[in-house]
């Protein structure tokens, strides 16, 4: 049987990649396995560019076949800033609360309180060092006009996705997955897993 490493910490994401991938016909290994291996240094200025990073440091490290992502969110009042640093936009310890604060202070100063937004997740498919498959999924909306919902993570709250007429952490995970920015690129992710096992490859 194939396995896979996901190579993420976030306990939140491998929830939402193993019901996107469950039924699949491979294991799923996470970095808890391998705790020695120090974390690559996120430089890249496109989420492309760190996922591809990140897949071909770990498969190298490991020498498994390894999916990587880079996500996050872009506001086009603040030119699309937090962008790639997402998860360390105001500081990597800054909680999200924190972080939707000063979401809401730049976007106030710029009188922009409901810009457009979209979330987006870059993935990155590395066998042997070398990447053979990636994949892109984007979702459109807007800032809420303040946090609402307790469901999702990370900015989930201030993202409002009009078709559901709310945000993210309002929407159930079934509904989210079923637009979602990781939701698309890990479905594309699936069917090419699958075409590779059906030829064989590991």
């Amino acid at each position: 049987m194939t396995t896979l490493l996901v190579a993420t910490t976030n306990r939140d994401k491998l929830v939402e990649i193993r019901r996107i991938l469950n039924g699949l016909p491979i294991d799923l290994a996470t970095l808890e396995g391998w705790p020695a291996i120090a974390a690559p240094e996120e430089t890249g200025r496109t989420f492309d560019e760190n996922a591809r990073a990140k897949a071909e440091y770990y498969a190298r490290a490991t020498g498994m076949l390894t999916v990587a992502e880079d996500s996050g969110l872009e506001i086009d009042a603040l030119a699309g800033a937090p962008g790639v640093q997402s998860a360390r936009f105001g500081g990597a310890e800054l909680d999200y609360p924190g972080k939707f604060a000063l979401v809401y202070d730049a976007l106030r100063a710029k009188h922009a309180l409901d810009s457009p937004a979209r979330f987006v997740c870059a993935l990155a498919l590395a066998r042997d060092g070398r990447v053979v498959f990636e994949a892109r999924g984007t979702i459109e909306g807007r800032i809420a006009r303040e946090p609402k919902g307790s469901g999702g993570f990370g900015y989930d709250p201030i993202f409002f996705y009009p078709p559901y007429n709310r945000t993210l952490a309002e929407a159930t995970a079934e509904q989210k997955s079923a637009v979602s920015h990781r939701g698309k690129a890990f479905r594309a992710l699936r069917t090419f897993l699958e075409g590779d096992i059906n030829r064989g490859e590991r």
